[in-house]
């Protein structure tokens, strides 16, 4: 069966097309994306501005009619941080639906880390055991942990890389400084939650997802996409501690041409990357194993199960 999966990210609009079958993994058959940065589109009010809303309806009209041209049976959309969080988020599921045919479910945060754990879970299988799952996107970060199928706590905390970028970056200010800024609201918000994780104990794998820990990770010495889906790619936090100590004094235009960087989420670089560092540290963690499964990937996957 061919579905399709229409993901409105913070950052990005992406269309994954698959041959998906119950009790096999979903094969990528066709994918189609557009940067539309909706978390970068916010007005004084936190409502998606005019400019944000006409690109986001660009864009589903676009995906409805590549899924229909790669024979899509179903699509699945669905929307994350950036218009869950918008004040006038009914009111841009309403012209997206009215103008595109396409109606988005919001998903919360806390499906948004369960459905990213059941991905991680069915990637790496039971004998992960306790698994800890982190995610960074671009409006929200996401931490799950547990030992079934089903994480036993899940949060979602709005420390995305491109929020975070909006709020502490860009006026003019000094760069350490707002770096230091940052580490300390960073670091407080996850320790006011970080107990209710590890009363179950500590984890017995520790993994990231998405695309902001892929982009460290390869800048810190991953193997390329390139070397394909099944290659080992990991994170270590003193690799990642290095690499905060140059990082914020590089200019946008820098950031893009390291590795593993795409040029869109190049401003968002540093906000991610001290993000990354307070979760390794404040849980304990020396390295997180990079999973190429993430929230798509476990959309699907409870669609299929439900079939």
């Amino acid at each position: 069966m061919r579905l399709g999966v229409l993901d409105i990210g913070s950052n990005t609009g992406h269309l994954l097309v698959v041959d998906a079958y119950r009790g096999a993994p979903p094969l990528p058959a066709f994918a189609h994306k557009e940067p539309l940065r909706l978390a970068e589109h916010l007005d004084a009010s936190g409502a998606v501005d005019a400019t944000g809303v006409s690109r986001l309806v660009t864009f589903v009209q676009e995906a409805g009619r590549v899924a229909e041209d790669k024979g899509c049976a179903e699509v699945v959309a669905f929307a994350t941080s950036a218009v869950r969080d918008a004040t006038n988020a009914d009111d841009v599921l309403r012209r997206v639906r009215e103008e595109s045919g396409v109606e988005i479910e919001v998903l919360p945060g806390a499906d948004e880390a369960r459905l990213t754990f059941l991905a991680v879970r069915r990637w790496f299988g039971w004998s992960s055991g306790r698994l800890g799952v982190f995610d960074i996107g671009g409006g929200s970060l996401e931490i799950a942990t547990g030992s079934d199928e089903s994480p036993d706590v899940e949060q979602s905390l709005p420390l995305g890389a491109g929020r975070l970028t909006r709020e502490w970056f860009g006026n003019g200010g000094d760069v350490e400084e707002q770096v230091r800024g940052l580490r300390r609201h960073v670091r407080t918000q996850i320790a006011n939650d970080a107990g209710a994780m590890m009363r179950g104990g500590g984890f017995d794998h520790a993994v990231a997802t998405s695309k902001t820990f892929r982009s460290l990770a390869r800048l810190c010495g991953a193997p390329p996409s390139s070397e394909g889906s099944y290659v080992r790619r990991s994170l270590k936090a003193e690799s990642l501690r290095e690499c905060l100590q140059t990082l914020p004094g590089l200019s946008v235009e820098q950031i893009a041409e390291l590795p593993g960087v795409s040029p869109n989420r190049a401003h968002q670089l540093v906000a991610g990357a001290v993000v990354a560092d307070a979760v390794m540290d404040l849980f304990n963690v020396d390295e997180l194993e990079i999973c190429p499964w993430a929230l798509r990937e476990g959309v699907l996957l409870e669609r299929l199960d439900s079939m």
